[in-house]
């Protein structure tokens, strides 16, 4: 599938180098309870990609030697690996912030209707997917029934105290585009996502994180086969904005796959491009991050188009 992508190879991105390592992003495996059409990753039900114990280790012992504050778990549902606890828990006792990249389902899914609960008493920061307000739309990017599921997961997370003021429980949601176009004003979309949420479901969140969706993995592969992947790319390289290259993630993020190799990002480790060099780096390898060139292809413009775009949102 991604050999079917031509159009990202013979970059004409800017070269960019890393600045201080500050957060390392971590995915689980890209075993999944759903499968989403915008999903870059390609995760699923039937993937059986996870991280293994010995690997989770290897993990802690890198960010004992690294001056990190951020743990950035995804997947996949990386609350899937069997591993996921131990790894949260060893983190925050380090006094990391963790940070789990939830779809908000398996929340309620059989044998993990606990996990809530889990991520309240140690502190971890939710990022939820919820790529729009309206049912219909959820449910068509992301399966039948996900909306309403959402709805329930989020109100739970609600009574545990998540997004509500002063109880230090971050809530964050995820918007992505329905198709080939670039997110809205991220501000203006909060805020209706805000008063839809709470006049509806009675639903609190701190933030919207508006994510621009990269022609890679399953998007890419859509985009190829409704003829939309030349027209996406040409869009995303005539927003390009200069200014947004001082503060992309991979200057001081580092992705780690689920065999604990390194990535410049989530995207590079999905198109298998090793971290700024043709040599794969495993994790338990220790190495220099500062000045080293970032490995760029012609989707890193989704991270630069307009307001940007990054796992928090927008850059600009």
């Amino acid at each position: 599938m991604l050999d079917s992508l031509p159009l990202l190879k013979n970059s004409d991105f800017p070269v960019i180098t890393r600045n201080k390592l500050e957060i390392l992003q971590v995915n689980l495996g890209y075993l999944c309870n759903l499968s989403c059409t915008h999903c870059h990753v390609n995760a699923g039900p039937k993937r059986t990609e996870l991280m293994d114990r010995a690997t989770i280790d290897e993990v802690l012992n890198f960010i004992d030697h690294h001056d990190l504050h951020t743990l950035d778990l995804t997947g996949g549902a990386p609350e899937m690996n069997p591993h996921f606890r131990y790894l949260v828990t060893q983190a925050a006792n380090r006094g990391l912030k963790v940070i789990d990249r939830c779809n908000l389902v398996i929340l309620l899914e059989q044998g993990f209707q606990q996990m809530s609960g889990f991520l309240a008493e140690n502190r971890v920061e939710i990022v939820a997917s919820l790529p729009c307000y309206l049912k219909d739309n959820v449910d068509k990017q992301r399966g039948k029934g996900v909306f309403d599921a959402s709805i329930t997961a989020l109100q739970k997370l609600n009574a545990l105290g998540y997004g509500q003021a002063d109880s230090g429980l971050q809530l964050h949601l995820v918007f992505n585009p329905q198709g080939p176009t670039l997110p809205p004003d991220q501000q203006m979309l909060e805020s209706a996502y805000k008063s839809h949420l709470h006049t509806h479901f009675g639903i609190v969140f701190n933030r919207l994180f508006a994510i621009t969706n990269l022609p890679v993995q399953r998007f890419g592969s859509v985009l190829l086969s409704t003829g939309q992947f030349d027209t996406y790319l040409n869009l995303l390289k005539d927003n390009f904005h200069a200014p947004n290259l001082d503060k992309v993630m991979c200057r001081n993020t580092l992705s780690v796959d689920w065999q604990g190799y390194l990535y410049d990002c989530d995207f590079n480790q999905m198109l298998k491009l090793p971290l700024g060099a043709d040599k794969k780096i495993h994790i338990s390898e220790m190495f220099e991050s500062i000045g080293r060139p970032i490995n760029t292809l012609q989707h890193c413009y989704g991270c630069t188009a307009g307001q940007g775009s990054s796992c928090t949102g927008v850059i600009s």
